[in-house]
């Protein structure tokens, strides 16, 4: 069985634009920081190597397997958001003729919600580890690379702030009070976090032209 993440390009976006409601934001998002990422790595690795950029390469080797790690977990993810929203879907439709099926009906959905937010929050969380570097990338990369690092931090940016979104109309549908909250808190350091990091990027960006 194919996943989403085997995809061509064009069959993935046409899967997005089926009448389907999955893949979904959620795995666009996980999709769209798994392009930042590799960007972020392909900058890191247009600059190692370089004479004219060796006082960059210790700085910068060690990133080239980070953003790696960062970009497969983000691809395991475009599939494993679809999943959970099939969960969902799976355990609404289980029979509630009696207290008992009713009892296990809630439960499974209740246990599917928090896998669906838990899902789009682990895309955050990687996609922000990811944008963190985007400064640094920029800075220290080869310069005729500059804009792919840009358009890097903005798909990641995209991804965090996609990702989030998920998170945030799940959490209605969490019904544990202290995990609610907990995925409330852990989705707002993670969005202040990444739009740190997406500002400074584009404070880099604007000295080079490349953002207004």
């Amino acid at each position: 069985m194919s996943t989403l993440a085997s995809l061509s390009v064009s069959d993935f976006s046409a899967a997005l634009a089926s009448d389907a409601p999955a893949p979904g934001g959620g795995s666009a998002s996980a999709a769209a920081g798994a392009a930042g990422a590799g960007l972020l790595a392909m900058v890191v690795r247009l600059t190692l190597g370089k004479e004219k950029f060796r006082e960059a390469w210790g700085e910068l080797e060690p990133l080239a397997p980070a953003l790696d790690g960062h970009r497969v977990r983000l691809l395991e993810l475009v599939d494993e958001d679809t999943r959970a929203y099939e969960a969902i879907v799976a355990a609404r439709k289980l029979p509630k003729g009696t207290d008992a099926e009713k009892a296990a009906r809630q439960k499974a959905i209740d246990d599917a919600t928090v896998l669906a937010t838990t899902v789009p929050m682990q895309t955050a969380f990687y996609a922000e580890q990811a944008l963190r570097l985007a400064e640094t990338v920029a800075t220290r990369g080869n310069p005729n690379a500059a804009s792919d690092a840009w358009v890097a931090a903005l798909l990641l940016s995209a991804a965090v702030e996609g990702a989030l979104a998920n998170v945030r109309i799940n959490l209605p549908g969490v019904s544990d009070p202290e995990l609610k909250r907990g995925f409330a808190e852990d989705a707002a350091d993670l969005g202040k976090k990444g739009a740190a990091a997406l500002g400074a990027a584009r404070a880099l960006a604007r000295t080079r032209g490349l953002a207004a």
